[in-house]
């Protein structure tokens, strides 16, 4: 598997976990204000969006910020998903014709960004003066 391959697939596990914090919160809203049970929700999503935080980072240190951000989309997808498992929810029709869209959009910007040859930040350029994106912009420095 490459490593490009290994980079969206952890991106992807990583957006399903951040979407989960959406299904604390919610359960947090059917619970009384600061009660236990609403404060240890209200961890959990805290926790999970720590987790997101380091994992966002160590996908933006691999892959172009513009690439991440597309795939953030499929977060709509999840929550459809964790409504409908959760919550009972219904999935409409709309809903899905929707989640297929995103997730088209999402495909088609990721093979307009491979045909660039993105694949993050050059660590080393000639200049010496720091991280170079695809763009051949200097990121920081």
């Amino acid at each position: 598997m490459g490593s490009r391959l290994k980079t969206l697939f952890a991106l992807h596990l990583l957006l399903m976990v951040y979407s989960t914090s959406g299904i604390l919160s919610k359960l947090a809203a059917s619970v009384d204000f600061l009660s236990w049970q609403f404060v240890g929700l209200y961890a959990g999503v805290i926790a999970l969006l720590g987790l997101y935080a380091i994992g966002w980072q160590q996908i933006l240190r691999r892959m172009p910020l513009t690439s991440a951000f597309s795939n953030k989309a499929v977060t709509i997808v999840w929550g459809i998903i964790w409504g409908a498992l959760f919550f009972g929810e219904s999935i409409s029709l709309w809903k899905v014709a929707g989640a297929v869209l995103i997730i088209a959009g999402v495909v088609l910007f990721a093979h307009a960004d491979g045909e660039e040859g993105g694949e993050g930040a050059d660590r080393d350029n000639s200049t010496g003066d720091g991280p170079v994106g695809s763009d051949g912009v200097i990121i920081d420095g």
